[in-house]
């Protein structure tokens, strides 16, 4: 392994930098991971642009898939990996003893100072190498990381990022089962993957919204088990949810777009009596117009935030991936080298003109030469 890594590094809003690192020694409780591919989603994009407040400089980058590369004795025991496993690195780190990790809620861990995971650690604090936009990358000991088959292209495997989070945002807080009916508010690469889990959690109905510009992928909506897919700029959006669910409305509604708030007000109309509205789309902090709260009383509907994904959607999404039923490669289009980090970036935030992404990735490999 050599003694340095290249990685992208956050010097400020929008402006990233390509820089050599130095690869951290490791003790029996760390590891170094080799990284095959890390996956790009909403997230990356509001950290690059400064929606999300970051300490700078940092390396980001927190959907990493790769290689065990080096690994200490005892975390070798811990984690049931060795040198050459492939794994799916968690977000996360939690400090498994705060009031959250102990009550069993550790995606809400604070006790490290705030949200401690990869891509929001900053560089100065050592070792250094907290983010998968790297050749390589530490792998702290309270890491959570999960076995997944080489079989798979990485591009593919990495998928279990947008996946896991499908399968919890969709299936594991609202407790969807056979008969529910499901609206998704929202085709991206999250909607997308809330498509599989609640078709295979067992949904009765599946219905996904979008803008005209999301024509592509309201089309792999349907190839992935959606029943009815709506353009909420031809089509009276509530109308259309009553006239399918006849006249009851969605007993889940998962509110996945970026940016907007204006479908998070959207969400309690189109729910049923009773329903469950799951809330994951972040707007950078803007206030719901329009919000009528009476809403959620006269239905008595429970309404959910969801922060980040947990272990049991995360081995939904590997089994899932792993067992090839469902054409979840579907949702890659592109993967890009080190150096295109803000190009990639900036295509998923549709700032590319021309051109659209659903799932891309950063693969080192297509830049590295030795």
């Amino acid at each position: 392994m050599p003694s340095t890594s290249r990685a992208i590094v956050q010097t400020a809003p929008r402006r990233l930098e390509l820089r050599e690192l130095p690869v951290p020694e490791i003790d029996d409780d760390s590891a170094i991971l080799r990284v095959e591919a890390c996956g790009i989603c909403g997230s990356d994009a509001e950290q690059y642009d400064g929606t999300i407040p970051a300490q700078y400089p940092v390396v980001p980058g927190h959907e990493p898939l790769g290689v065990i590369d080096r690994i200490g004795d005892r975390a070798a025991k811990r984690w049931g990996v060795d040198v050459g496993d492939r794994v799916a690195v968690e977000v996360l780190i939690p400090c498994g003893h705060c009031a959250a990790c102990i009550g069993g809620r550790y995606q809400v861990c604070r006790g490290r100072g705030g949200m401690f995971g990869y891509s929001y650690v900053p560089l100065a604090t050592p070792p250094g190498l907290w983010g998968a936009y790297a050749d390589y990358m530490y792998l702290d000991p309270h890491t959570l990381l999960h076995k997944v088959s080489k079989d798979l292209p990485a591009s593919t495997a990495a998928l279990f990022n947008p996946l896991g989070a499908g399968f919890r945002w969709a299936v594991e807080l609202p407790d969807t089962g056979p008969g529910d009916t499901v609206l998704i508010l929202g085709p991206g690469q999250r909607g997308l993957a809330s498509v599989i889990a609640a078709r295979a959690a067992g949904a009765d109905t599946i219905i996904v919204t979008g803008l005209a510009r999301d024509a592509q992928k309201l089309a792999l909506a349907r190839e992935l088990g959606a029943d009815h897919v709506i353009d909420v700029e031809s089509e009276n959006v509530r109308r259309r949810v009553k006239e399918i669910t006849n006249g009851r409305g969605a007993d889940v509604v998962v509110e996945v777009s970026a940016n907007s708030p204006v479908p998070v007000a959207e969400a309690l109309h189109h729910a049923a009596f009773g329903a469950r509205v799951v809330l994951a789309g972040v707007k950078g902090f803007k206030p719901v117009p329009d919000f009528v709260s009476d809403l959620i009383v006269v239905k008595e509907l429970r309404v959910m935030g969801a922060f980040g994904v947990t272990s049991p959607s995360y081995r939904a999404a590997i089994r899932t991936i792993e067992a090839g039923r469902v054409p979840v490669a579907r949702m890659h289009t592109h993967d890009f080298a080190l150096e295109d980090a803000e190009h990639a970036i900036r295509l998923l935030a549709g700032e590319i003109e021309g051109e659209q992404s659903i799932h891309s990735c950063l693969v080192p490999e297509l830049g590295r030469t030795g």
